[in-house]
């Protein structure tokens, strides 16, 4: 099992603590792993195989200069769920790292942005070089506010 996983696990079953104190240790945990992610304060919402979300929260800190969440916050969002759909996912004889990301912003991100990232494991059994996951961003009320893809450079481990 990856360590991203194991510690997913590990801090969702926390008897004491409860499911959602424990996806917020989670969250606490991965921005430091990554510190820039840090500044959106991700809360992650599931992360497992081929599937991760994480909520953005709407707040100043992470504002443009209409009040609405900033473009390059969606994609730092949309970057850390991403990595940790990679680290649950990828096949133990690969690495990856991100090579490219193409977004369309698609409407004004107005509350908290939930940002998801799905693959399939066919996806990764026959990756050799590039591999796309999808990603998107999406208000309270349903509305996809950023919508693109990731590209990953998926190699054998040396």
């Amino acid at each position: 099992m990856s360590p991203v996983l194991n510690l997913w696990k590990r801090t969702t079953g926390l008897p004491l603590v409860g499911e959602s104190v424990g996806k917020r240790l989670f969250s606490l945990g991965f921005a430091q792993k990554a510190p820039y992610f840090a500044t959106i304060r991700p809360r992650f919402v599931e992360v497992r195989p081929n599937y991760a979300e994480l909520v953005i929260p709407k707040r100043r800190g992470v504002h443009n200069h209409i009040g609405t969440v900033h473009a390059i916050a969606l994609c730092n969002g949309l970057e850390a769920v991403m990595g940790a759909l990679a680290e649950v996912t990828i096949p133990k004889d690969k690495r990856w790292i991100p090579k490219g990301m193409e977004v369309a912003y698609t409407a004004k991100a107005t509350s908290d942005i939930t940002c998801t990232a799905e693959t399939t494991q066919e996806q990764w059994e026959t990756a050799d070089g590039d591999l796309l996951v999808a990603v998107k961003g999406v208000r309270d009320d349903g509305t996809v506010v950023i919508d693109g893809t990731i590209r990953l450079w998926v190699t054998p481990k040396k």
